[in-house]
Order: C-alpha cells, then structure tokens, then sequence
C-alpha cells in the first residue's frame, strides 16, 4: 500500500474482502461501495491517482498470510460489484455526484492463477481518477457511507458529514479543527493537478549513449579507422527495399563470407545488391562446406575464397542450383544446423586466424531460429563475443534474437557487443566516415552519437541556416592546397577578415599555425556546457550572448565555440537576411532531419551576429511556439542561441547577466598577452611582415590608442592627399566609424576609381587592388557578405578608421566630408549593392546611438549629427540633414530628424513645417505624429 506520491502515480489500498465476498448481495454491494466511496473521496480531495484493490491481503492478523500477499476472492456475479458503485448518487451531495461518478472508474477483474487451487478467483480492481477539469474548486465534504443493519437486514447512511483525505497509505477523515486549512489549501491542490497533468503528457527523453563511437570500436577492433587489416563475415536475415539504400558502407568492407538468412536475396534483397558492385560467389550451405574442405597444401587450401567474396545462402536448398531436393524439411533444419556448425568450424579453426576477423550480425528483420544457432557456433568456436558485433536498428529485433541467445551467454555479455536503436542510415554514415575516401558527403551528428549524411540537395532546402557539418573542409585536397594559399588564408584573418572554417581546419591539421584561445572563448564554452548538462529550467529555447568590442574577436570566439561542439550538437549561422518565421521552420527541419525519435534529437546551436533585438525576440517566442506545439520534455534545450553583438560597453552587459553573458575587450590577460607575443613572433619567422597582418598587431597592443595614432599617422606620412583612393579611404572611414558593420561594395568602388567591370571575380579584385596605393592596400580588406555574396571592402578596424577619419580631415570640417560624399554621383547611382549603400547612409544621419543594443551611450540623435551639432554648431547639421533629404527622395524620415533637431533647438516654426512635410508623405506613421505632438507640446 502507498501514499500519495506525484498525484498521477496511483496510491494503493489493499482488502482482502475474503469475508465479505462471501456474503449476500446486499452486504457485499454496501461494504464494497463503502470502501470504495471512502477511497474514492480521499484521493479527490487531494487530487492523488488512486486504485484500490479487493483480493489482497491487507492485515497481518491471519498468520497463514502476508500483507500484500495476492489471494484473490470468489466473484459470484461480477455485476454485483458493478451495481454497487450506484451508491455514489446516494452517498454524495448533488453537485458533486456527476463528477464522482466520472471520476470513479468501473470494476476491473483481473484473474488470479494458483498453482495449488483450480478454483476461479478475482482480483477486484476499482481506479480513481480526479482530473482537473473536473474537480477544480470542487471538494467532496457531504460524503455518507452506506452500512448495513443486521437487524433490519437493510442498508441505511451514515448520518455525520464526513470530509476523507489520503494520510499515508490510509484514507482518514479530517480533524474538525484542520477542516478551514483543509478547504484554504485547495486550490493549490488543484494548481498541483494541473501541473502533475502538464507534466505526465510530456515525453520525458534520456539523453542516449554514444552509439556513434561505440560502434566504431567495436567494428575497428578498437581503432578510430578502417583498412584493410580486417576481414568481416556477415551474417544476416531478410533486407526490406526501403533499408537497400542505408547498407552501401557493406560494398566497401573487405566481406570474406556472407551467411544469408534470406530466402529472396539472390532476387530482390542484400545479395542481389552486392553483386552489383562485386564480384562474388555463391553457395548453398553444403556446398560451402565442400569447397572449403579440399585436399590442396595448408598455403593453398583456401586460396580460392579469397579471391572473391563467398555468399552462402543457409535458407535454401541445392535445387536453387538445379539439384534434386535432398531430404524432408525436418531432416533439412537438423542437416543445416550439422552444415551452419561444420563450416564455421571451418572458418575460425582452418581457414581465418583469431583476431584477423569480425563476425558481424545485422539484424534487418524479425529474427528467426537459424540465426541464433549461427550466434551460438561463432560464440562457441570463439570463446566468447570479443570479436562478434551485432548491429539492429529495430530494439523489438534485438530483444528478440538476444533472448533466444542468452541460452549461450548473459545479455549484459550481449549488450557490450551490440549497437541497438540507430538508425541503419546513421550506421551507413558512420562506417562510410571511417573508411578511407577522396570524396566523401557532408555529415551531421545524431542522438545515437553516430553520423548522417547531408546531401546537397537537403542541405539547399534549409537556406536560412549557412549549416556546420561535422566534417566541415575534409574535401579540401592538402595536397593541391599550395603554401602561399595557405599563407594567404592565415594572413587574411589576421589582417582583420572575418575567420573562415578553413582557419580551423587548417590549424586542427597544424598546415597553420593555432588560433588562440581567449579566455573568453573558454567561459563561453564552459557555459554552453552548462546549459547543455544542467537544462534545470527545463528551458525549450536558451540563449547565450557574447558581447564584444569591435574589432577584440568577439566574432572568431563565437565561431571557435562552433567548431568545437559541431560533432556533439547541430550547429549552424543564421543568416538574418530571412525572416524569423523562415529560420525557425529551416532550424526545426534541421533538427529533426534523420532522426527517429523527436524527443532524443540533439540540441542545435543557432548563432547569430550583429542582429536586431526585435529580431532575436521574434525568432526566440517563433522557436518557442513551435516547440510548445510538440508537448515534448527533452532533458536539453531543443535550441539554443549564441548571440553575438558588438558593444562598447560589454562589460557592463555581462554584470547585467552573468549566467548566460561573455564579454570581450581589447585589454588581454597576462597570460593572452603572453600568447600573442608567441604567436606574433610565429607569423615573423613566416617572413610574414607585420604592416600585412595589422590587425593581429594591434590586438597584440590591447588598441592603445597611442600606439594606433601613431601607427596611422606612419601609413599617411607620404599619402597622396588629393588622389582618388585617398578619397575612397577618406569615405570609407567615415562610415566605417560612424556606422557599425558598414562596408562599401566592390562595384562601387570600382565604379569611383573609374575601373571597368569584370565578370571574374578573382580578377576583378585583383585589377582594384592594383589601382589602390599602398597605403590603401594595407588598410582595406575584402570582404563577402554571407546572403548576398556581394564583395565589399572596409577598413581593417573600426578604431584604425577613426583615427584615418581625423588624420586625413585635418581641420575639413566632417561635415564637408559627408557633404561631398552625398554629391557623389556616381556611389549614389551605381545599381549594384545600392540598397545597402543607401541603409548606410541613412544610418549615418538617423540612426541613433543605444546603450541596450551595445552604443556607448544613448543619444538624441546619430552620434554622427551630435558631433556635427557639437563641433560645428546647428546650423551645419540642419544643412546636411537637408541636403540627404533632397537626395535620398524626400525621405520623410529625414524631414521627421529635421523637426527633432529644429525643437530641440527652440526653432518651432520650421520644426513644424518640417514635421508637416514628414506626415504629408506618411500620414499614419506613429513616430512621425509623435513628433508632430512633440513640437505642439
């Protein structure tokens, strides 16, 4: 007997009934509805599960019997006992007889088997089940038990109002002075109900173990690879059409001999696909037997089967080869058992050594006899399992020839050697990952711990998601990889291009040098870590943000954190030029692809860079309700986001939420200062000159400012002030530092250098590198945006843009500078990458400076027109305001800016008129009808 446990789990009562099963019907119907109307009301008083069970001892008193002990009782006419339970509409008040009579269940019998009595007995079983939406707010307090009169020989009720609870294993009645905590507390009951209902509707997942590596010991004799060291015998059953796709790993291992269980092999099954890319022989079961036992010397004696793989087919008889049928069928099961036992003899005592073979069991269907006497010679010819391996997707497969098996050896012995529940596609990938190849497919990691593959086509249908594979770069050829590219690849990062996988790649198979390791890369994965192992909130969605300086490596941190868990979870990067709704469907897909079990899928790791925050939120609560909708538990996070953003203040951003916060600036530790001196001495003896890898160089100096002013001014000493390209670099600082992540295309860039355009890519960059100084050469950097593919170039650093800003200004009001920027004609007109082009224009003038996105400070207005306003006075912001506004087609959102900046210099009238012309074009707009009350106020 129990108490109440989590209010779903039933608590248990036990009554021998015994007696009163022997008596009439009208005293066993009143002390049977008695007992269960008593435990019927205590459990829905505390909204517990409960069965109360008639038949089983629940006293010690009758020596010959124990508490618990199943006896069972003699059930006459079992509509007796279902009659009884009519007994609720009597015993409880009228508004809560209908929700008793649903929440007690019909008598269930259950038979009870004695090996000493023939006689007929029952288990009476009556479960009570008080759901919430039927007994909130209710509470069952007019309970009247039914007792029957000896004397009158009638049944009367119980005339005290009685209030039962669950106490232990017991139901007993409230105390009278407990009965007003009693009713105060139910509605946290029922809250509990609810909760305990939520709870047990959700699937609640193990994380399962790592079949992935599991099974490459197993099959490699505990090698991480295959070769050719190893032969396998194969021995399996019947192959369905749909698996014929998920075996190809088997035409590439180095098969001896294949013991078939398929009765159609040679038609429609593994055999029939073999022999299409093999050369093989095929034997019935007896044949085998002969062709292995010939009279030729030990070194010839077997030569002919290895020549090519031999197929035994151990179903069928020799009339498949034109023969007359030997014998009956039962004399045929007890002649292939003698054959099964003679050649494997064969096999493990002649033909193969020990330790030069795996025996392998794939079990690919429903398993019948035959195959376990197979196990048992193999087993027993080999003295155990340490060179046998079973593989079976199916855990109804497994169980079943496992059982039959433990007649020869324990299943804890069976377990260790079999991979049971991945999928036979996984297995596929997984084998296919080990074996040596050229040219392999992209691969993602499972639940199992093992591998699938990601064909290109499946991989293009989740566009949204630029997709980590576990294998990411292995198709890049080393040996046609030629120094100076691989030079060109290291050296382009640390000049300040954004890190690419081929960086890790090539730094994992030390062709380059290692990229360090921050400090704050090790926080970060230490704290993904915790999410992953320690989910306690049960969050479906988690988030993890790295806040950075521009320009400290917040971004390569991210990025690090990627590549090292893309074999453990699905990773991927966000490319937010898609809508959240779009993510959420390709990140959900992504999740599920190849996996069996929704619930035991692994968790995705989602990074996103320099985003919006309506963005992420949008994303977050899309992610969040596609989740819900699947009302599954999962001991990890289905998602989790790596947020990464740029910040001025990240320091300040990670006390505001340590647990799930990383902040990076430009000031190393001792021991990262340590690092990067090593690695900036490293990139020396490369004869790699440190103007070429500038930005490293200034990382290695924590950006001082003395040192990047003084480094600036060394790259302008001999600049050619009035040239083009000066006046290129000029532009490109301004919106470099003014506007985060901003970047001026290829094609404009060209077209203001006066170069004509190319259709190769390689070339073209090569003919505008050309036509820049050198000076120029040393401060821009390609870059390609990830959704556009548009190539741009941007100063290698946004403090280095600065100070170009002001060493190249000298006393040019900037003001002048955005001036002859937006008369530039041709960056204005030219058609490709415009509309980013314009965005960065805008922002330049509207955007305004926020400390929660990660600005310095919160501004009025775009720190590029408080600093015009702070330098040059009003009069030379307003212009400049005016000037965009005419040349970016009266943008109502700059006339808007206009009518901020004429208030907040007291200047009402053209305030308004300007406010007038920004609602003339957006009559609704709610920003701009702020504005409108704002200059009235």
């Amino acid at each position: 007997e129990t108490g109440v446990n989590d209010l779903i789990t039933p608590c248990h009562e036990y009554k021998s009934f015994a007696i009163a099963a022997e008596l009439n019907k009208n005293q066993l119907q009143s002390k049977f509805a008695s007992e269960v109307i008593r435990f019927a009301s205590a459990c829905m008083n505390i909204r517990t599960n409960g069965t109360i069970h008639f038949g089983i001892m629940d006293s010690v008193e009758d020596k010959g019997w124990k508490h618990g002990q199943i006896i069972g009782i003699k059930v006459r006419e079992r509509e007796h006992y279902v009659d009884a339970l009519d007994y609720i509409e009597k015993c409880f008040c009228e508004n809560t007889q209908e929700i008793a009579r649903k929440c007690i269940h019909p008598p269930v019998f259950v038979e009870v088997i004695s090996k000493d009595s023939e006689e007929q007995r029952f288990v009476v079983e009556v479960d009570i089940e008080p759901t919430s939406c039927l007994v909130k707010d209710s509470i069952f307090f007019e309970v009247y038990l039914p007792k029957y009169k000896e004397g009158s020989q009638t049944v009367i009720l119980t005339k005290e109002r009685a209030v039962y609870q669950r106490l232990g294993a017991k139901s007993e009645l409230v105390e009278h002075n407990k009965l007003a905590t009693f009713i105060k507390d139910l509605k946290d009951r029922d809250t509990q109900r609810e909760k305990a209902e939520h709870s047990s509707t959700q699937v609640h997942a193990e994380i399962p173990p790592n079949l992935g590596r599991k099974l490459s010991i197993l099959l490699n004799d505990g090698k991480s690879y295959m070769d050719d060291s190893l032969w396998y015998i194969l021995v399996t059953n019947r192959c369905e059409k749909d698996n014929l796709n998920s075996i190809k790993f088997l035409m590439r291992l180095n098969i001896f001999c294949v013991f078939d269980f398929d009765e159609d092999s040679n038609v429609s099954g593994l055999y029939s696909k073999y022999k299409e890319h093999h050369a093989t022989r095929s034997y019935f079961l007896q044949d085998f037997c002969n062709e292995s036992k010939t009279g030729n010397p030990p070194h010839q004696k077997h030569s002919r089967l290895f020549d090519q793989t031999s197929w035994v087919f151990c179903n069928g008889r020799s009339d498949f080869l034109g023969d007359e049928k030997p014998c009956d069928e039962n004399t045929w099961i007890r002649m292939k058992k003698k054959y099964l036992k003679k050649a494997i003899t064969q096999i493990c005592d002649e033909i193969l050594p020990k330790g030069s073979f795996i025996v392998l069991f794939l079990l690919l269907s429903p398993v019948q006899k035959p195959l376990v006497d197979t196990f048992e010679e193999f087993y027993t010819e080999m003295n155990g399992t340490e060179y046998i391996v079973c593989i079976a997707e199916s855990s109804e497969n497994y169980f079943k020839w496992a059982h039959l098996a433990q007649a020869y050896c324990s299943m804890k012995t069976l377990e260790k050697c079999s991979v049971v529940g991945m999928k036979l596609s996984h297995v596929d990938a997984t084998i296919q990952k080990m074996l040596p190849s050229t040219a392999q497919p992209r691969h993602l990691p499972v639940s199992t711990r093992g591998l699938c593959t990601l064909p290109s086509l499946e991989e293009e249908k989740l566009f949204s998601l630029e997709i980590l594979c576990t294998d990411q770069c292995d198709d890049i050829k080393l040996d046609v990889l030629t120094e100076k590219q691989i030079q060109e690849i290291e050296q382009n990062f640390y000049r300040g291009k954004k890190i690419t996988w081929e960086n890790f790649w090539l730094a994992d198979r030390r062709r380059c040098g290692e990229i360090i390791e921050r400090e704050a890369c090790k926080d970060a994965s230490k704290l993904l870590e915790d999410i992953l192992q320690q989910n306690r909130l049960n969050y479906s969605v988690a988030e993890l943000k790295v806040f950075h300086h521009p320009g400290s490596g917040g971004s390569t941190i991210a990025r690090q954190v990627l590549w090292k868990k893309r074999k453990d979870v699905r990773c991927a990067v966000i490319k937010t030029s898609y809508s959240p709704a779009t993510v959420c469907e390709h990140a959900l897909a992504f999740r599920d692809y190849e996996e069996k079990d929704f619930s035991r899928c692994l968790p995705v790791l989602l990074l996103i860079e320099d985003y919006d925050e309506d963005y992420v939120e949008e994303l977050r609560n899309e992610l969040v309700d596609a989740v819900a909708t699947r009302k599954m538990n999962s001991p990890r996070p289905y998602f989790i986001l790596l947020c990464c953003r740029r910040s001025n203040d990240p320091e300040r951003l990670c006390k505001a939420s340590p647990l799930d916060t990383v902040a990076v600036t430009h000031k190393l530790t001792d021991s990262e200062k340590s690092l990067f001196k090593t690695k900036l001495e490293k990139l020396k003896q490369k004869d790699i000159k440190p103007e070429f890898i500038l930005t490293f160089v200034l990382m290695c100096e924590e950006f001082n400012e003395t040192y990047v002013r003084d480094f600036v001014g060394h790259i302008l000493q001999d600049i050619d002030r009035s040239s083009r390209d000066t006046c290129l670099m000029h532009y490109v600082a301004l919106l470099n530092f003014y506007v985060p992540n901003s970047y001026l295309s290829l094609s404009h860039c060209e077209a203001f250098l006066g170069l004509g355009i190319y259709t190769e890519r390689k070339c073209r960059l090569y003919e505008f590198k050309n036509h820049l100084s050198d000076q120029a050469r040393m401060i821009f950097i390609e870059l390609r945006e990830s959704t556009t593919y548009i190539s741009s170039v941007q100063i290698i650093h946004c403090l280095v843009a600065h100070e170009i800003l002001q060493q190249l200004s000298g006393n040019q009001p900037q003001s002048q500078l955005a001036m002859a920027l937006l008369q530039e004609k041709t960056l204005f007109d030219n058609r490709f990458g415009r509309d980013e082009f314009i965005k960065f224009i805008r922002d330049l003038f509207i955007r305004r400076g926020k400390r929660s996105r990660g600005d310095s400070t919160d501004t009025l207005f775009s720190p590029f027109i408080e600093q015009i306003c702070k330098a040059e006075g009003c009069e030379k912001a307003i212009a400049i305001l005016k000037a965009a506004y005419e040349i970016l087609d009266e943008d109502p959102f700059f006339a808007q800016q206009l009518a901020r900046l004429h208030y907040n210099n007291e200047k009402f009238e053209d305030a308004k008129y300007w406010a007038e012309v920004a609602k003339f074009h957006l009559p609704n707009d709610s920003y701009i009808l702020d504005t409108e009350g704002q200059v009235y106020r």
